[in-house]
């Protein structure tokens, strides 16, 4: 399995117990839909490497987990903090109005007024809001907050993104030497 193939689950905090259970943060906006897993990929160097899970107990963001093939301390504590992955195709299927970060990087991001801002090239998460990060046609990097009320529409078959932007905002990428 390819990393670029799957989204990350989270990650193994610590051994929990002496019998090779481990505790792991749940990255995830709901943690209770993955009560039911059968297996993970743990990250490994550079290799995603398939784990059974014996069992899971899903307790909020957090969870406690037993791999089938580690019974021991020693080898839970050789996985604290690998990264655990899915393949991206196990997602729930989003409404028209949401998406998942990992699903918009590339798109072209347009305004309310249909002009074309950038392209996003990463996606800060920053408490209640994101942070678009874009780049536009000359190279100049744009922090574009967004807030799902912000949404006007995606078009996922054209790779575009329009949202509202707040009056001024882009003159401060665009004129950085006018000084009001």
């Amino acid at each position: 399995m390819n990393i670029d193939d799957c989204y990350q689950l989270g990650y193994i905090i610590k051994p929990h117990g002496l019998k090779g259970e481990l505790q792991v943060l749940l990255d995830v906006d709901s943690p209770a839909a993955y009560q039911n897993l059968e297996s993970v990929f743990v990250r490994q160097g550079q290799q995603l490497v398939p784990f059974f899970i014996e069992y899971i107990n899903v307790r909020s963001e957090k969870a406690i987990l037993a791999f089938d093939e580690i019974q021991t301390l020693d080898e839970a504590q050789s996985l604290r903090g690998a990264e655990l992955y899915l393949p991206l195709d196990v997602l729930p299927e989003t409404n028209d109005d949401e998406f998942y970060l990992h699903e918009i990087d590339g798109f072209q991001v347009f305004d309310q007024e249909g002009s074309s801002i950038g392209q996003i090239n990463n996606v800060i998460e920053s408490g209640p809001q994101l942070i678009l990060v874009l780049e536009n046609d000359q190279g100049t990097e744009i922090l574009l907050p967004y807030t799902k009320e912000l949404l006007i529409r995606i078009d996922r078959k054209l790779r575009e993104f329009h949202i509202q932007v707040a009056d001024g905002l882009m003159e401060v990428y665009t004129n950085p030497d006018d000084e009001n």
